[in-house]
């Protein structure tokens, strides 16, 4: 499940574009929290530690302990903006959540024991179709990863969100179909090998057949010259 981080904050007096330059000069970050049926509240986060989070991976899905002057915010980010070119951060969105807030969060999904697979050790190849599935779920339990093991699954299979078991209160945001996160792919090359083979032996086939009858109808040529 998703962890929890802490981070000081400062609050924001002041709003506008000149405001957030000063802040980012000062190594802070523009931020808002906001939902639960309260104000927007304007904050700055540290630059560094958050850097350091949003670069650590899942950053989305966990759960930050906002201290600002001594008043507590429990809070989930919902988005952040980089510089174009810099790559820094420049703003950071975050909801206000308890332990009833249902929110939609991206779960990452990995895929283990490939070596083990049937469909992989014939030379299919694992085309991945959904990197993340997007779920409703309660946020003080996001999962961190979707686990799939791939031990089953053959050439040719398709692997669903069916095959994933998951945890209880987490459901995907698509409920109409058993939608596929990865498939077990024939390569083109060994598709082709198969194409070759089945010719050829239907070649095979095709002559040993016309060898029979080549021999058939010498037999009755060699009966009727008999009478």
């Amino acid at each position: 499940m998703s962890n929890e981080h802490k981070l000081e904050a400062q609050l924001r007096e002041r709003g506008g574009k000149g405001a957030a330059r000063e802040l980012r000069r000062n190594n802070m970050v523009p931020a808002v929290i906001y939902g639960d049926k309260k104000d927007p509240l304007s904050i700055a986060l540290p630059a560094k530690e958050l850097t350091m989070m949003i670069h650590s991976g899942g950053f989305m899905t966990n759960i930050l302990n906002v201290d600002a002057d001594g008043t507590s915010h429990k809070v989930l980010p919902k988005d952040y903006q980089l510089h174009p070119v810099k790559d820094t951060v420049m703003h950071v969105d975050l909801l206000r959540v308890s332990n009833k807030t249902i929110v939609t969060v991206e779960i990452p999904v990995h895929f283990e024991n490939e070596e083990e697979c049937p469909g992989l050790k014939e030379g299919g190849v694992l085309n991945v179709v959904r990197h993340t599935v997007e779920v409703n779920c309660p946020a003080n339990s996001i999962p961190d990863t979707f686990t799939v093991d791939l031990t089953p699954f053959n050439l040719g299979d398709s692997i669903n969100i069916s095959s994933v078991a998951l945890p209880e209160g987490v459901e995907p945001t698509i409920t109409d179909r058993d939608f596929t996160l990865a498939t077990i792919a024939t390569p083109a090359g060994l598709s082709s090998q198969d194409d070759e083979d089945e010719v050829a032996e239907t070649e095979v086939i095709n002559q040993d057949a016309d060898t029979v009858m080549g021999d058939d109808s010498g037999d009755a040529e060699d009966g009727s010259g008999n009478d």
